[in-house]
């Protein structure tokens, strides 16, 4: 029983988590930097579940002040073609794009240019919820402390699309679009080779963060992530969604965000792709638009096919940096049952942190905080400040060879990117 807000936590980890070399000498583990990092959830009593702590996101607050610039991106991707945008996190400023969110302007070219590259300060790379971008609330609040402190450089990659970013050849982002993430990871990683890179995701952002990680194995450039209402595996929690009345509402409003999103592009839709415009502006629930928009962009038979080879729980094998998933229990859209449980436990580089209370990406405390800024701020700064990071060597991503001779790769994925003109 959790009595007036007083969340209970756990911790779910390998029996010998990763070990980790402190810069004064010292030796700690994973586990204990991760417990270290989480403070007790008291949480608003009257927002006394899920479902509540969840829908108080609807209520219009400002949140805190962040001012980005931001810079768009030519994809290097052959086939994923197109522009994307990246908002950095900047001091403030005046000079608004009536076009961009809130407090957001472009950089010009030699702005970009000049921006120091020789400092070695750490760098965040954050990665939203579905059709959300650098402006949101929770993630503004998760981030405050970092920017405040002056110790930190953060940028957010924008979606496909999201936050008033343009689609320039047809293709929106999906759950397991990992190329975005990946060639600004490379490129921050040559722009400022002295910077520790680390990542933080949230939801949608969560999974794709979780995959790409997965996926880079020990060749990560990363040194460490935080994966924050994570859906885990998007084929169980479609389905948990389905089944009640209050889930299937979720599905109505992210559905009806998707919707708005395509609206905002009908013109790219109409002129690069096959999509029907007008069937994906009668649907109502957001299986129906992965079935409009995903399935024929990508070419999978079903929603449900498209859910299953982009979940992110499998790839929690392939993990080889230090790597917090926050998570909580009463989630109604990132459900528990969906959390890879016995994944994680067999991963030395993984910890799970999971709340009794605190919804969707909420944990609403008294007067209007945000619980889960803490946990993320406080890992990443122990990473960052405490950790000898050089000191981490990680092993080579197992392909869980069986007597048989078969094996499980935990990143494989049914749908195969393959340039046609090799």
């Amino acid at each position: 029983m959790d009595w007036f807000g007083r969340a209970k936590i756990s911790f779910t980890h390998h029996t010998s988590p990763l070990t980790l070399q402190q810069k004064d000498g010292t030796t700690t583990d994973l586990l204990k930097v991760c417990e270290q990092a989480t403070p007790p959830c008291q949480l608003n009593p009257l927002l006394f579940n899920g479902h509540v702590q969840t829908m108080w996101t609807v209520v219009k607050e400002h949140g805190p002040q962040i001012y980005y610039r931001r810079k768009i991106f030519d994809s290097d991707h052959k086939l994923y073609a197109g522009t994307f945008t990246v908002d950095f996190v900047t001091e403030p400023h005046q000079d608004f794009e009536e076009k961009l969110p809130p407090r957001t302007a472009y950089f010009s070219e030699q702005d970009f240019a000049n921006l120091p590259s020789d400092d070695s300060k750490p760098m965040l790379i954050v990665l939203h919820g579905l059709s959300g971008g650098s402006h949101e609330i929770y993630l503004r609040h998760a981030i405050l402390p970092l920017v405040e402190s002056g110790k930190w450089e953060i940028c957010v990659v924008n979606s496909r699309g999201c936050a008033n970013s343009a689609v320039t050849s047809g293709l929106f982002f999906n759950a397991r679009a990992t190329w975005d993430i990946r060639q600004v990871v490379k490129w921050a990683r040559q722009k400022f080779p002295n910077r520790p890179l680390f990542g933080v995701g949230f939801s949608l952002g969560a999974n794709i963060l979780t995959n790409y990680v997965g996926e880079e194995g020990e060749g990560c450039l990363l040194k460490g992530a935080v994966a924050v209402g994570n859906p885990f595996n998007l084929d169980v929690t479609n389905r948990a969604l389905r089944r009640t009345h209050l889930g299937r509402l979720y599905q109505q409003v992210m559905g009806t965000n998707m919707k708005k999103l395509v609206a905002n592009h009908k013109e790219t839709v109409l002129k690069y792709t096959n999509l029907d415009y007008d069937r994906i502006q009668n649907i109502t629930y957001l299986n129906e638009f992965d079935r409009e928009v995903q399935t024929v962009t990508w070419g999978y038979p079903t929603e449900d096919a498209y859910y299953r080879d982009a979940s992110s729980c499998d790839a929690i094998l392939g993990i080889r940096i230090p790597f917090m998933a926050l998570s909580a229990a009463d989630d109604p859209i990132a459900v528990e049952e969906a959390i890879p449980y016995q994944e994680i436990k067999q991963n030395p580089y993984t910890v799970l942190c999971l709340t009794s209370l605190g919804g969707h990406l909420s944990w609403f405390e008294l007067g209007g905080g945000r619980w889960h800024t803490r946990p993320i701020c406080n890992f990443l700064n122990k990473m960052a400040f405490d950790i000898d990071l050089d000191a981490i060597k990680p092993d080579a991503c197992d392909k869980f060879d069986s007597q048989f001779r078969t094996h499980f790769d935990p990143v494989q994925r049914k749908l195969q990117i393959v340039d046609p003109n090799q």
